[in-house]
């Protein structure tokens, strides 16, 4: 089985129209899309009401359309999640836009495909970024240093207040991947897990109020469960540098293989893999 992995995309009709040629060109049987695929989160926060619709319908359905008619029977299985650049208020045009079989929105969901079941997860732990849409403490309600609190911030969607105080990440996955073993199932995240070759962000030698920020800027809830319920394969995005700053696109913990598509430069990071044997995954950038 071959199939293709790639996250952060965020909006770039370029890295849409690589991946579309790519799967022309490949025919992977599924394609996975790690979040912050719609343009830049800053925009829109100054018109929070902004339609998402042209990008949607004009560049991103209008692109997998195209494909899916040249495709055909071969089209593969597209299976996405959202990002924290990406407005909760674009949900239900993102599975609107997708309806009819372009795509499958997965957050908070596990589909069943030809080979491991998929399980989707958007949130990550507190940023300083301003949009908080798909922010979400991670194991308590601490927040790092230089960090807002999904307490604070904007948001394109509103949502109860005690649950944006108390909801955490590592209660999340306890409840999607339930009492049943998952190790032989596929994660895709937004966040990269905490301390791993995938989080690591430029934030060397900086300091607020005299504490020192912490280089390491993935989640500890998403750590803890690779290590405890060992899946086979996670797949993350987010930290756009740290591929960059480590070398390190691929990690593992015990067993997990983890890969990473982030990417900082103006390409398309393409991850191709075997989701049978996810250690011989390869990295592209096109």
């Amino acid at each position: 089985m071959l199939w293709f992995f790639a996250s952060d995309l965020h909006g770039r009709a370029e890295r849409y129209e690589a991946l579309w040629r790519r799967v022309a060109a490949e025919r992977p049987d599924v394609v996975l899309l790690g979040g912050d695929l719609l343009p830049h989160a800053l925009a829109r926060l100054r018109n929070s009401d902004a339609p998402q619709g042209d990008f949607l319908e004009d560049v991103m359905a209008a692109g997998f359309s195209r494909l899916r008619d040249e495709l055909g029977a071969d089209y593969p299985r597209v299976l996405l999640i959202e990002g924290n650049d990406d407005p909760r208020s674009a949900l239900d045009e993102l599975r609107a836009a997708g309806a009819g079989g372009l795509w499958d929105e997965i957050h908070g969901r596990r589909v069943e495909t030809h080979g491991p079941r998929v399980f989707g997860y958007a949130y990550v732990p507190p940023t300083p970024f301003l949009l908080k849409d798909w922010e979400r403490y991670d194991v308590s309600r601490f927040v790092d240093p230089g960090c807002v609190s999904p307490e604070e911030g904007r948001r394109t969607v509103a949502v109860e207040a005690r649950r944006v105080r108390y909801a955490t990440i590592a209660e999340d996955l306890d409840s999607l991947a339930g009492d049943e073993s998952v190790e032989s199932d596929i994660f895709l995240f937004h966040t990269p897990p905490y301390r791993t070759g995938l989080d690591r962000a430029a934030l060397d030698g900086r300091m607020i109020d005299h504490a020192p920020l912490d280089v390491h800027v993935g989640s500890i809830a998403v750590r803890r469960f690779i290590e405890t319920r060992r899946p086979r394969l996670t797949l993350h995005g987010h930290v756009h540098e740290s591929a960059r700053l480590t070398g390190v696109w691929k990690d593992k913990l015990g067993p997990t293989v983890m890969i990473s598509a982030a990417h900082d430069g103006p390409e398309l990071a393409l991850v191709r893999f075997d989701p049978l044997d996810p250690d011989a995954a390869t990295r592209e950038l096109a």
